[in-house]
């Protein structure tokens, strides 16, 4: 355990995802026991970019009044953790330090999305990373970003900077995008509801399935 995490670059990677999944229990679990409401909107914002919407995720934000400094920060933060580990599980999946069966699965799935992918962002290169994490359509953000980075064997920095600036515009244009909706609009909610709704459907499928398949594992 201590060889890997110490001694590769993925299992650092996973290092600082501890770290950063500290520092937000220790900031959640201190605002409710405070008893603050923003504790549990920033909780429920979390498990929005988990599941992939970090549009989502801004939007809870704006709408329980954060300002748009606090908004960008705390999603880059969370998009950074996330980041954390899906890029060092995925990695040290591919590699086989990991090798639980669940694991495995999950990579697979990854790496068949990224596939579809590599070969349009593989002559843009760095550019083509930060591109791809920027723009506001389905199965891209940094998560995938990286994984792509990762299987075109890019450097960690390159990497890493090309999603972390991609995904820092991302957030910037979605903040003000809903701030600017949300001043003007009362409708702001609906959207936001609506995207919700966009970004849970594809997910209900897979998790049936995976569930499934634990079933299957257990009953074995």
């Amino acid at each position: 355990m201590k060889n890997f995490l110490l001694y590769t670059i993925e299992g650092r990677v996973l290092v600082t995802g501890f770290l950063f999944t500290a520092v937000f229990l220790i900031f959640v679990i201190i605002g409710i026991v405070q008893g603050k409401p923003e504790a549990e909107v920033v909780l429920v914002v979390f498990i929005t970019h988990c599941l992939g919407s970090r549009a989502g995720g801004i939007g809870l934000c704006i709408l329980n009044g954060f300002d748009p400094v606090t908004t960008i920060a705390l999603n880059f933060y969370l998009e950074a953790l996330i980041v954390c580990y899906t890029y060092a599980t995925f990695a040290l999946s591919t590699s086989g330090i990991f090798k639980a069966a669940w694991i495995k699965r999950s990579v697979e799935t990854l790496r068949e999305k990224a596939e579809e992918k590599k070969e349009k962002i593989e002559r843009w290169g760095w550019i083509g990373i930060f591109t791809f994490v920027m723009a506001p359509l389905p199965v891209t953000g940094p998560v995938m970003g990286t994984i792509i980075g990762y299987m075109l064997r890019m450097r960690l920095f390159s990497n890493f900077t090309a999603a972390g600036l991609g995904t820092l515009v991302a957030i910037v244009a979605w903040c003000y995008g809903f701030d600017f909706l949300e001043h003007r609009f009362a409708m702001l909610q609906y959207v936001f509801a609506a995207i919700c709704i966009v970004i849970i459907i594809p997910y209900l499928k897979p998790l049936k399935k995976f569930i499934n398949s634990l079933h299957h594992e257990s009953d074995g």
